[in-house]
Order: structure tokens, then C-alpha cells, then sequence
């Protein structure tokens, strides 16, 4: 139910103070017009000779001596270009988040911090879906201002002890007045709306309001032009002080020669017709539907003669000048003659007053939120003082009655009691204090056996991980060929296996592989570099795989990639032999390539020693820091070393840090491996016999992060080539 109390609207603006009280009478349902108040200031504002600080507190001082304001509610406005104000059309959303939607598009919207102005919304459009409860077509009304603007704006009432309910934009308190008085919505929701669009263009003393609307929608445009400019085009071209020429402009078909004042204004009329035919041919290109019925005008600047006519000839419009109000009685107000001729400049009081009553559609404030707390604290001050005293007496009338209870008591009647009650006290400590000190001593206990049995905690992921590397090797099975020679035998050695912790796996070892590292990688995962900690395992090895009569594709390091890398790539690998499939990538191995790889020629004799060396290489060589070829000569004698690969190119974790493999190694060779171990008695300068075959040395690394098996994922999609070989090694 609408409250009966009276609202003060205020508006100071640049020409004088408006104000108008209204009352909402619940019997008649009708807004009644009680009281009004023009106070014009001896000067306006914006001239450079006037002083808003000290016209605008006379002129609300002499407001307070004429009017009664103690009991009711007061509404002021703020100007229209100062304030910032934004339609935005939100896109299909939960109706319970549009705060939320709205407070960031605020952040968008608000060239300023949200700390630093006064905002407040409103959904003028849309409602939520019965079925879905998204808001559809949803439009919202922004509105803000510098706090540091509103506050100055606040302060000659905060000064004159005035308690303001209601701060609002000037050209929404307009709409409010016109989509109540003239389009007759009030503040119930489900009303029809019209779908003409009506213009108010309210003329400022600086500034123009143009406003389109229908009752639901609106658009605002601030036109940088008002009264003043047609004074200053008088006082420029007639060669007039301000004030004579203010005064010719408001009876110019009282002046000597009409004609002369009409000729040095028809500029400014021109210029004020071609901004508001802009801002209409804007309008309607951005909304083709809406139609326009008529042009409304307010603010004493729309009282100059002729205007009316001429925006009426230039718009193709009717022009009608506001000349009374159709919702609010009173004839104590709406027939006084000072509200009469002034009557344009009250549409703000009117529309503010209408707010404070609750019978608009538009509820927003631009009222300080620390400002609505404090009031409301101090409100509810006398309830709290109130309680407080309950309480205090509730606890006087409690402490007498353990008063009483207390004189009942004497020490010859228990103090044995508590003598015993002490000694229970005391020993219940004394057990307390020896409890705490064993339990200490077990939780160290505990903490020493955690220590030990710790590492036992992840050795099964170390053995799983060894057991995987072990199933990716590639063996020989039972077919046509034959395995006896070594060059057809589809084995690889691993001379090493090392590990290496690293904090940061991407910078320390991604980042520093060369593209050529990175070829034989998988393709995501050369995409998708590694993140965090982990190990990086090095592989160092060597096969003799070299059947190119009958594989001629898969020799040297094709033979690698296409038999031991890929196994390592792959999510699970099931060993030939066997149908239990060991996990691979599943336990944490990923990234795995080829760092190093080169291929050498050797010497097999399956009588004597298994392998050595030609004895001209080894010759021309000269067995210095390079005994298999890799730089130098290598090319001339069979040996290619593949481009990019080597030990510079993985700094860290390349061939030279593996002890044992790469420069330097002893130039004995072992009877069973060729791998420099020191075979007393031979040497690499024997005469070769036997059959000269192929070594490819190697060097693989690859990433390990421990997985256990709660944090591992079930096994991806089988691609068409995974299930074409289900046992890599055949």
C-alpha cells in the first residue's frame, strides 16, 4: 500500500530552486499537490561573475523559512550530464545471476572504479521464462555518478540538516513525470505499453534533455546547447550585457524590432534543430520499429517565441508545450499563477516527488549506501538501548537470585568436599601431564618408524616403471627369418638407465631440445609441453639391427623409433607371449624421443671375440677422444652421425652425462657387446675377421611422473593403428 506521507521534489538548478510537495491520498487513489516553491537565483549559475557556493545556500535557506519540511520525505536531482547513464541488452541469463552479470558489465561500462562513483540499476524489459527461468530480451538501465560530484551535490542539504530519502538523475526523474502524468503507467508491473514513442526535450539553461520513450524503453541524449546560447547569440550580435540581453530574449515580441532579435538567433535555432534531427535520425536507425507520435517540450527555454513553430516546421513533428498536469490535483498549486507561467520548469520536482510516493515504474537511487546505514542504525538505536535495558535487569534479577542461593552456603557443611574435589583435581593432572609425556614418546615412535618404511611406499612404482621399459624392448619371435646372425636379430641393449629429478621439467628440459630432438616425439605432446616436477630418464643404447636385403625400412634408428620408441608412447603395451597388458603412459611415462643416435662399422666373429673394431678405421681414427666415429672423420668411414643430434643438444641430459658412453671411453672393446670394458691381452688393432655389420649407438630420453593407481585415468579410445598392433614387437 502506497504510503500517505508528503515527498518533497527538489531541483536546483542553474536559473533557480523548483520544488513541489506532493501526498498520496489512499481513500481517492489520487496524488495530491499540496505545496510549491520557485526561488530564482539574483544570478545564473554558469555566469562567470555568480558564486553557486554561496546562491545555492541562500536560495535553499530561503526555501526552509518559507516551507515546513520536519516530517516528510525528501527528493533532490542531480544534473543530467554529469551522471552517467547506460541501456544495456543482456544476453539470455538465469534470472537469480543478473546482479552478477550486471556488476561486471558495470566494471566494463564505468570508465572509473566502482569505488569511486555511486551506482544503482534497473530491468526495464524481459522477464524470466516459466519453463526455463532464463530472463529473455532482458534490457537494464545503468546509472552512476562520481562520488565526489554527488557528494557535492548533497552537501548544501547535508549542511542545512536536511535527511535526503532520494537522490536521482534529472532526466530520469523526467521520465518518471512523463510515463506517469502523460502515458498514464504507474508502478504496477503487466500494464500494456504503447508502441509510440513520445520526445521530451526539456531546454537547460547550458544543457538539452532529449529523451525517447514509450513507457518502457528508453533513450537519452544530452545536446550541449540551452538557453544561454541563444542569450550569448543576442548579447554578441546586439552588442548587449547579459542581463539586458536575457531579458530581450524572453520578450522579444515586446522589443523595438522583432525582427532585428529573431534575425541574431535564427543561427542558434538553426544549429539546436540540427542537433536534435541528428539524435532523432540516430534513434531510429538503431531502433527501425519504434514509431514517434509527438514531441513534448519543458524548461523555460522552450517559452522563447517561435520555437515552438519552428522545431514543429523543421521535425515534420507536432510540437506541444507542456502546459499542465493530467495525474495529480490540487488547485491550490496548479492554479497559482507563478506555478502556471512557470509550469515547464517543474516537471523534475514533479517526477522526483512521484518517486519518493512509490507510484513510478522507476525505483533506482543514486542515494550512498554508507549514508542509508547510518540512518538506519541511528533508527534503530532507541530499540537497541531498549533491549540492552531488558537484559541488564534480566541480569540484575538473575544475580540476586544466586545471592540468595549463595547465603545458603557454608564452609563447615563442605569443606571436606572440597578438600576431596581438590585432591581429585589434583591427581587428574598429575595423570593428564603423564599421559601427554607417553604419548610423546609414542609419537616419536611413530615418526621414526614413518621415516623407515616411507621409501617402501613408492618402490613397487620404481619396479613397475622398470617392468614397463622392459616390455617395450623388442624381441625376437618364432618366424621365417633367421636369428642366428646378429644383424637379423630384432634385440636392443641398454647399457644404462639413469634418472635425474628436475623442478621445473619444461624449463629445464623442453625448452632447452632442439626441433631436431623434438622429431620423433609424439605429436600432442610436442605440442603440449610438460608442467611441474618430475624425473627425466636417460636410456643409453645400442643395437646391430641391419636386414636390409628383407627390411630394408627398418634399420639404424627407424629400427629405434619403429620397435622401442613407439612402445614407449603408447598408453599400454601387451609383450609378445602374453596377453597381460603393461601400463605405459598410464603410470606417468610421457614425452619420449630420440636425443643422440649414430651408426659405425664393426667387425662380428661369432668363433673368437663377438665384436670388434676394423682395424684401418681404428687406424685412421687414431683412438683419441672419439673411438666410434661420431665427429671428425666419421662420414669417410661409414659412420653418419645424424644432423642435430648430439651431445650439445640436450644440455644436462645428453650421451656426455651418462658416465661410461660417448667421448672418452676406454678404446678396448668387450668379447661380448663391443662396449669399451678392457679385455686383458686384446686390443682394437687385431686384424678383423668375420662379418662387418652396423652399430647403432642411441641415447633416449623420456619424462616420469610416480602415478599412483587412485590417480590414474582409464585407458583412451583405441585408435585403428593400436589395435592394428597389439604386440609391438612383431
Amino acid at each position: 500500500m502506497a504510503d500517505s506521507q508528503g515527498v518533497w521534489g527538489i531541483e536546483i538548478g542553474q536559473a533557480g530552486l523548483k520544488a513541489i510537495r506532493l501526498r498520496y491520498a489512499e481513500a481517492a487513489d489520487q496524488v495530491l499537490a499540496v505545496a510549491f516553491d520557485y526561488i530564482p537565483h539574483p544570478k545564473i549559475l554558469s555566469q562567470p561573475d555568480a558564486i553557486p557556493e554561496e546562491l545555492i545556500p541562500q536560495a535553499l535557506e530561503k526555501f526552509l523559512e518559507r516551507n515546513k519540511v520536519k516530517g516528510d520525505r525528501l527528493a533532490i536531482s542531480v544534473p543530467g550530464h554529469t551522471s552517467l547513464l547506460k541501456f544495456i541488452k543482456l544476453p539470455p541469463v538465469e534470472a537469480s545471476k543478473v546482479a552478477e552479470i550486471v556488476k561486471y558489465e558495470a566494471r566494463q561500462q564505468i570508465p572509473f572504479a566502482l569505488d569511486d562513483v555511486i551506482w544503482d540499476y534497473q530491468s526495464l524489459t524481459g522477464g524470466a521464462d516459466e519453463d526455463t527461468g532464463f530472463m529473455l530480451d532482458a534490457e537494464v538501465g545503468l546509472f552512476a555518478m562520481k562520488r565526489d560530484q554527488l557528494m557535492g551535490h548533497l552537501r548544501p542539504f547535508s549542511n542545512a540538516k536536511l535527511e535526503i530519502e532520494l537522490i536521482q538523475s534529472a532526466p530520469l526523474a523526467i521520465f518518471n513525470m512523463l510515463s506517469y502524468d502523460q502515458l498514464g503507467l504507474r508502478n504496477t508491473d503487466g500494464e500494456p505499453v504503447s508502441d509510440e514513442h513520445q520526445i521530451l526535450i526539456d531546454i537547460g539553461a547550458d544543457n538539452t534533455t532529449m529523451l525517447v520513450t514509450n513507457g518502457e524503453k528508453i533513450w537519452i541524449r544530452n545536446i550541449p546547447m540551452g538557453g544561454n546560447h541563444f542569450t550569448r547569440a543576442l548579447s554578441k550580435d546586439m552588442k548587449l550585457t547579459f542581463a539586458k540581453a536575457e531579458h530581450l530574449k524572453c520578450n522579444a515580441t515586446k522589443s523595438p524590432d522583432p525582427k532585428a532579435v529573431f534575425q541574431a538567433l535564427r543561427p542558434v535555432f538553426n544549429d539546436f534543430v540540427a542537433e536534435i534531427q541528428r539524435s532523432i535520425g540516430y534513434f531510429s536507425s538503431v531502433n527501425r520499429e519504434a514509431k514517434i507520435a509527438r514531441v513534448v517540450g519543458v524548461g523555460n527555454g522552450f517559452k522563447m517565441a517561435g520555437l515552438q513553430k519552428f522545431l514543429e516546421q523543421n521535425l515534420q513533428y507536432e510540437v506541444v508545450r507542456l502546459d499542465r498536469f493530467h495525474s495529480v490535483v490540487g488547485d491550490s498549486v496548479l492554479s497559482d499563477p507563478l506555478f502556471e507561467e512557470n509550469i515547464l520548469t517543474f516537471a523534475v520536482p514533479y517526477g522526483l516527488a512521484l518517486q519518493g510516493l512509490r507510484q513510478t515504474v522507476l525505483k533506482t537511487s543514486l542515494l550512498p549506501p554508507e549514508i542509508l546505514r547510518a540512518r538506519m542504525i541511528r533508527h534503530k538505536k532507541p530499540w537497541a538501548i531498549a533491549a540492552a535495558a531488558v537484559l541488564l535487569f534480566g541480569f540484575a534479577a538473575s544475580t540476586a537470585g544466586y545471592s540468595n542461593v549463595m547465603d545458603s552456603y557454608s564452609v563447615d557443611r563442605f569443606g571436606a568436599q572440597e578438600q576431596e574435589a581438590s585432591s581429585v583435581v589434583t591427581n587428574k593432572t598429575s595423570f593428564q601431564s603423564a599421559y601427554d609425556q607417553k604419548k610423546g614418546e609414542l609419537k616419536k615412535v611413530r615418526d621414526s618408524e614413518e621415516l623407515l618404511v616411507e621409501p617402501l611406499k613408492t618402490r613397487e612404482y620404481w619396479l613397475e616403471l622398470y617392468r614397463a621399459i622392459n616390455a617395450c624392448l623388442p624381441r625376437d619371435v618364432d618366424d621365417d627369418r633367421d636369428t642366428e646372425e646378429i644383424q637379423h636379430q630384432k634385440r636392443i641393449k641398454l647399457i644404462s638407465i639413469t634418472s635425474e629429478y628436475v623442478g621445473d621439467l619444461k624449463t629445464a628440459w623442453f625448452d632447452k631440445l632442439t626441433l631436431e630432438n623434438k622429431t620423433h616425439m609424439d605429436a600432442d605432446e610436442q605440442a603440449t609441453p610438460p608442467s611441474g616436477s618430475g624425473y627425466v630418464f636417460t636410456l643409453v643404447g645400442i643395437h646391430y639391427h641391419n636386414d636390409r636385403e628383407r627390411d630394408k625400412d627398418n634399420t639404424h634408428v627407424d629400427f629405434i623409433v619403429n620397435n622401442f620408441l613407439k612402445n614407449l608412447q603408447q598408453w599400454k603395451v601387451t609383450p609378445p607371449k602374453t596377453s597381460v597388458p603393461i601400463p605405459v603412459g598410464q603410470i606417468g611415462i610421457s614425452h619420449p624421443t630420440i636425443i643422440t643416435s649414430s651408426e659405425s662399422q664393426r667387425i662380428y666373429d661369432p668363433e673368437g671375440y663377438k665384436l670388434r673394431m676394423s682395424n684401418e678405421r681404428n687406424a685412421t681414427r687414431g683412438m683419441g677422444a672419439d673411438p666410434y666415429g661420431t665427429a671428425g672423420g666419421g662420414a669417410e668411414y661409414g659412420t653418419s652421425a645424424r644432423p642435430g643430434f648430439g651431445p650439445a643438444a640436450s644440455p644436462g641430459f645428453g650421451p656426455a652425462a651418462t658416465p661410461g658412453f660417448g667421448a672418452g671411453r676406454n678404446p678396448r672393446l668387450s668379447p661380448l657387446s663391443g662396449i669399451p670394458g678392457g679385455v686383458p691381452g686384446v686390443t682394437a688393432l687385431q686384424e678383423p675377421t668375420g662379418t662387418e655389420i652396423v652399430q647403432t649407438d642411441f641415447v633416449i630420453q623420456f619424462i616420469w611422473k610416480q602415478t599412483p593407481p587412485l590417480e590414474r585415468v582409464e585407458q583412451p579410445a583405441t585408435t585403428e593403428s593400436e589395435n592394428s598392433n597389439p604386440t609391438p614387437t612383431e
